[in-house]
């Protein structure tokens, strides 16, 4: 851990009274380590044989032969300040080495606080007795010296800035927006006095970084105060709201994958055929269809002249949900059709894919064994993005099908604009895609084990 900066930090501040123990230790076995005096004779005795000048004299010789070959001019200045910058960087790693070797022949070993830290930590006694002190400390080693592990707690961290810079953002834009939350609520009939109470009620007279920070606050402590409009609990509605527009997110991504995933690899294996031509169209096609429009098509005819389906959302009616589920994964489907299609046939035209087929396995064995797995990390990072964008884009198909979800609360909120309500909706949205995030990158790991070795090795 003491390579990456951040780590080590961290290992001290969580650690930090098992730390100062550890320095006591350190400055009392400091006195024993010899070290320092195997270091200043190594370098009297090489200084006495006169290695450095040696060096020296050597590296003038390279640099002015250099300089000759490619014709430049010589600073003889210049040439001795380098040689001897060289030569001293040389002189002190040989020191290093031959000290070290040193120490090696006699048995013994450099004490430093790096040693002295790894021999206390691996004594069950000194783990036990500052286990309680130490314990967010071990659990960050623990972490770390897990490579699944780390990926996620680096990952989640991440996210943590993502979601803070997300929320940064979108409060500075809603602060700076020339609409009046107050007029807008009170109307233009509004004397002043209204107003500045209605400023003073939620805060707004105050200085732009105290209305920053406790917004922040009431984001991570899940305490957004009262909407502008309405004065209902934010954090209560956008419970209410937010299931719906996740649920229909989730069934439209879930059937965008059963359905494109296999029509795109059939469309990869058959090339040009009837087949993929026919799936490719039908593809290019949904990629067209603007979801409104869709939406109204629907309505129009599997509810009111087939009356198959029911025209609005109704929480009661599981069948109200398959009209919004098909317009809002339309799109998604189409994308990610064509994405595997693309990556699959690549993937099928590479080298060990040749191999492959060279030692004998079956096309399916081919395909499933070497070409699918390949080809799905591609596919995963579309699944990922395209999530996101439903997630956050689902108003106009919830506006449409009449669905009391977290796109349209957003929406009928932004224009007033009620701050607390469309911090809340934009943020726990952007919680939402960098858990999906996460999620995706451990798929990575599971699909590629390049990435697996990559994760060992970090």
């Amino acid at each position: 851990m003491q390579p990456h900066p951040s780590y080590r930090w961290l290992v001290f501040i969580l650690g930090f009274p098992v730390h100062l123990v550890v320095f006591l230790f350190y400055f009392k076995q400091r006195e024993k380590d010899t070290y320092s005096t195997i270091v200043e004779e190594t370098k009297k005795a090489l200084l006495a044989t006169g290695f450095k000048d040696k060096l020296i004299l050597e590296l003038k010789e390279q640099l002015l032969r250099k300089h000759n070959f490619f014709g430049q001019k010589v600073n003889q200045k210049e040439i001795e300040q380098q040689a001897e910058k060289w030569a001293e960087e040389q002189f002190q790693k040989t020191v290093q080495e031959k000290a070290a070797s040193i120490l090696e022949v006699k048995g013994d070993k450099r004490i430093t606080y790096e040693t002295t830290f790894q021999s206390l930590i691996s004594n069950p006694l000194f783990l036990f007795l500052t286990f309680i002190p130490g314990l967010p400390m071990y659990l960050l080693i623990l972490l770390y010296s897990n490579p699944y592990l780390k990926y996620i707690f680096e990952r989640l961290i991440m996210s943590l800035f993502v979601i803070l810079g997300v929320a940064f953002f979108v409060f500075t834009i809603l602060y700076l927006s020339p609409f009046d939350p107050a007029a807008n609520i009170l109307g233009e009939t509004a004397t002043k006095e209204q107003i500045a109470a209605f400023n003073h009620l939620y805060g707004l007279d105050q200085p732009y970084l105290t209305q920053l920070w406790n917004a922040l606050k009431g984001i991570f402590t899940f305490d957004l105060g009262s909407s502008f409009s309405g004065n209902e609990e934010v954090a209560s509605s956008i419970a209410r709201k937010f299931p719906i527009t996740l649920l229909l997110t989730v069934i439209s991504l879930i059937m965008a994958i059963i359905i494109a995933i296999p029509i795109g690899i059939i469309s990869a294996t058959k090339p040009n055929s009837f087949f993929d031509y026919t799936f490719m169209f039908i593809a290019l096609i949904g990629l067209s269809i603007p979801n409104f429009w869709q939406g109204l098509i629907f309505i129009l005819n599997f509810s009111i002249k087939l009356q198959w389906l029911p025209a609005t959302f109704n929480p009661q009616n599981w069948l109200s949900i398959i009209m919004p589920a098909v317009v809002l994964g339309t799109g998604l489907t189409a994308s990610i059709a064509r994405m595997t299609r693309s990556s699959t046939l690549e993937v099928i035209n590479e080298d060990y894919i040749i191999t492959a087929k060279a030692k004998g396995l079956t096309q399916r064995q081919v395909l499933w064994k070497h070409a699918v797995g390949n080809a799905m990390i591609p596919v995963i990072t579309v699944i990922g993005l395209m999530f996101g964008g439903m997630l956050g884009g689902a108003a106009v198909t919830e506006k449409v099908f009449n669905i009391s979800g977290i796109g349209s609360y957003i929406v009928d909120k932004q224009f007033i604009p009620d701050i607390p309500s469309i911090m809340g909706g934009v943020v726990y949205i952007a919680i939402t895609i960098s858990l999906i995030n996460l999620f995706i990158d451990i798929l990575y790991a599971f699909f590629d084990p390049r990435i697996r070795s990559k994760m060992k090795q970090y």
